[in-house]
């Protein structure tokens, strides 16, 4: 059992500002675990830019530090109420509560999402963010007989939008990328790459597109939304750190996407049936592979992370206090 004399590794900011610059991996102190909640020995975690973005101050109005960095990873449950004794020695993913880039997590058992044995421990902790973003993009937003146009498709998100896309019906997915090492993944996925450099031939598929799935913001968010004829272009993300604003020429419908207003009412059963019906579909999805680096070495996990044209998912790996 851990207790509050004892302290375990975490990768905390102070204060906002570049990751690499604000991130400091310290010790903490272990509290006491609350009756009611479950204790999780992490194992890892990935790094998405929904876990960097925050750090910079992106979304001050919502948190402040000092925390704990991370939103997602995969780690077996040590401790749990006797209601989830079941739980004990079985991963799960620790969600919705405490910051996940730590050796230890205590969070809420309904919400604590367990691991089919048949799911492995690389893909349960890439199994929150990106899949369910997808699975409620896809649901929101039929694609079946449509062109869907994704933006930022060297994405592990978009890598998932552009498969189920397809399986749901697409009459093409067409992704729009910015490292060259990405148009062989795109084409081996079924989809048609266009480069961001090429304006012409993206204002022209904009001008008889539909549906877009916008993960970048800024000027090239801008010129598709601009150019579509009406239709629904979705924005779910800032990988430019610029918002699109609709203007006079508007003619398409901006809808914006954020996953906690999804999640901000959703009863635990309801949370727990939305894993149920992901984890089969997640399966059979083809994925950037993983890089693991012990947490200790962060920096250089931040480093891999910023690479242009990375292939792999770096994936923070932690141990036993």
């Amino acid at each position: 059992m851990y207790t509050s004399k004892q302290t375990h590794l975490a990768l905390r900011y102070a204060e906002f500002g570049r990751p690499k610059d604000v991130l400091s991996y310290e010790r903490v102190a272990t509290a006491d675990r609350v009756p009611n909640k479950l204790r999780v020995k992490m194992l890892a975690a990935p790094i998405n830019p929904s876990d960097l973005i925050p750090i910079t101050g992106a979304y001050k109005h919502l948190i402040t530090p000092p925390m704990i960095a991370g939103y997602e990873g995969v780690g077996e449950v040590v401790e749990a109420p006797e209601a989830y004794q079941h739980l004990i020695g079985r991963l799960a993913l620790p969600l919705r509560g405490d910051g996940t880039w730590q050796e230890i997590v205590d969070c809420d058992p309904s919400i604590a999402v367990p691991v089919p044995v048949d799911v492995s421990l690389e893909l349960a902790a890439r199994g929150y963010i990106n899949p369910l973003t997808a699975q409620y993009l896809l649901r929101e937003w039929p694609v079946r007989g449509k062109r869907v146009v994704l933006t930022g498709a060297g994405s592990f998100i978009a890598s998932i939008l552009a498969q189920w896309a397809r399986e749901d019906g697409a009459s093409e997915v067409i992704g729009i990328y910015r490292s060259p090492e990405r148009r062989a993944g795109l084409e081996a996925k079924g989809v048609v790459p266009v480069h961001e450099s090429d304006t012409s031939l993206i204002q022209s598929i904009a001008a008889s597109t539909r549906l877009v799935f916008d993960a970048v913001g800024g000027p090239l968010g801008m010129s598709i939304l601009n150019a579509m004829p009406d239709g629904e272009f979705v924005g779910y993300g800032l990988l430019s750190g610029q918002s699109v604003f609709p203007n006079a020429q508007t003619r398409a419908n901006l809808r914006r996407f954020h996953l906690r207003d999804r999640l901000k009412d959703l009863s635990p059963e309801a949370w727990q049936a939305g894993f149920q019906s992901l984890w089969p579909r997640l399966r059979d999805t083809d994925l950037p592979g993983v890089e693991g680096f012990a947490a200790v070495h962060w920096q250089e996990a931040l480093r891999a992370f910023g690479r242009p044209g990375r292939l792999h998912k770096p994936l923070l790996r932690f141990v036993e206090p």
